[in-house]
């Protein structure tokens, strides 16, 4: 597909489009993160039966979120089945234990800091071209590495492209442009006077405390950390996607980034009647996408076929 197709190009909704590959292989397994901590990790790879080698695609989840919500592993098989390798990680502080879909390390997720999620791609990156997650029916090219994340993941990946050589392509599913904005000025007195601040998991009711080392390290970092402050950084093929009834992070956001974005191949698509997840929920057991989020994936692989090959 050239690119001025892909332009004009409009998705098709079945899952059973656009797949180049029938069997995949998906693996499980952890990597140490700078302070030992597992960061978990599913690698999905199409299986070929050639020495034809892969692009590797990082899947980031977002705040309160993980690596097996709603239908993101059935989205990584579809990517998987596209031609890439898929790499989705859970953060070592998301609150994630041992169990893949309840958030029962509260303790972590109370300091996890844009820092140390910054960190653990950077060692995801590190394993992947070190040789220590591979897959033994697939070539993998880690020298080909592509971001794809969403809402608080979509705002490091911003900032791990700007870090990391080797990433080489980016896609944003519902972005936060600049995390500090997101905090109101009362809460950040609550932080200070108390050391935390709450909040509820309107999934599971949980309250979660999220503790004032994760603001210290956002002021301090701001230059390194914030999205739109190096979104003018970032020079690779990127592609923001936004639901423009996105009720919690706003779709102007988006259109920011993509408005101070230093790639010569940027795209901005804003999906209609689309919220944050695109119609999905947790837990996903249908056998087809919503049509906001199957037009989210199509847009995803078909700019991830054009610039990451």
């Amino acid at each position: 597909m050239t690119f001025e197709n892909w332009l004009s190009w409009t998705p098709s909704i079945s899952r059973k489009d656009n797949m180049e590959f029938n069997n995949i292989s998906i693996s499980s397994g952890q990597t140490p993160s700078s302070e030992g901590l597992p960061i978990r990790w599913d690698l999905y790879t199409p299986i070929s039966g050639t020495a034809r080698e892969f692009p590797v695609i990082i899947f980031l989840h977002g705040f309160k979120g993980f690596k097996d919500w709603g239908p993101f592993p059935d989205a990584c098989e579809d990517l998987a089945r596209s031609g890439f390798g898929v790499l989705a990680m859970n953060f070592s502080l998301n609150g994630i234990g041992d169990k893949r879909t309840e958030l029962d390390r509260l303790d972590l997720f109370e300091r996890e800091t844009l820092s140390q999620d910054l960190d653990d791609i950077g060692s995801i990156i590190h394993a992947l071209q070190k040789g220590d997650i591979k897959d033994s029916h697939t070539h993998l090219n880690t020298d080909m590495i592509g971001i794809v994340g969403h809402s608080r993941g979509g705002h490091t990946a911003i900032v791990a492209a700007s870090e990391y050589e080797s990433v080489q392509c980016l896609v944003t599913w519902s972005a936060v442009g600049n995390y500090m904005s997101r905090w109101a000025e009362d809460k950040i007195e609550d932080w200070k006077s108390t050391g935390y601040i709450e909040v509820e998991n309107a999934r599971t009711g949980q309250i979660m405390k999220v503790g004032k080392v994760v603001l210290e390290d956002a002021v301090a970092n701001a230059d390194q950390l914030m999205a739109m402050k190096r979104v003018s950084d970032v020079r690779i093929p990127t592609l923001f996607i936004h639901g423009r009834e996105d009720e919690t992070v706003p779709y102007t956001d988006s259109e920011e980034l993509h408005i101070e974005c230093a790639a010569k191949d940027k795209e901005l698509r804003l999906i209609s009647n689309a919220g944050h997840t695109y119609g999905a929920a947790h837990p996903f057991e249908e056998d087809e996408f919503p049509k906001p989020f199957a037009e989210l994936l199509e847009w995803t692989i078909g700019w991830l076929r054009e610039h990451l090959r």
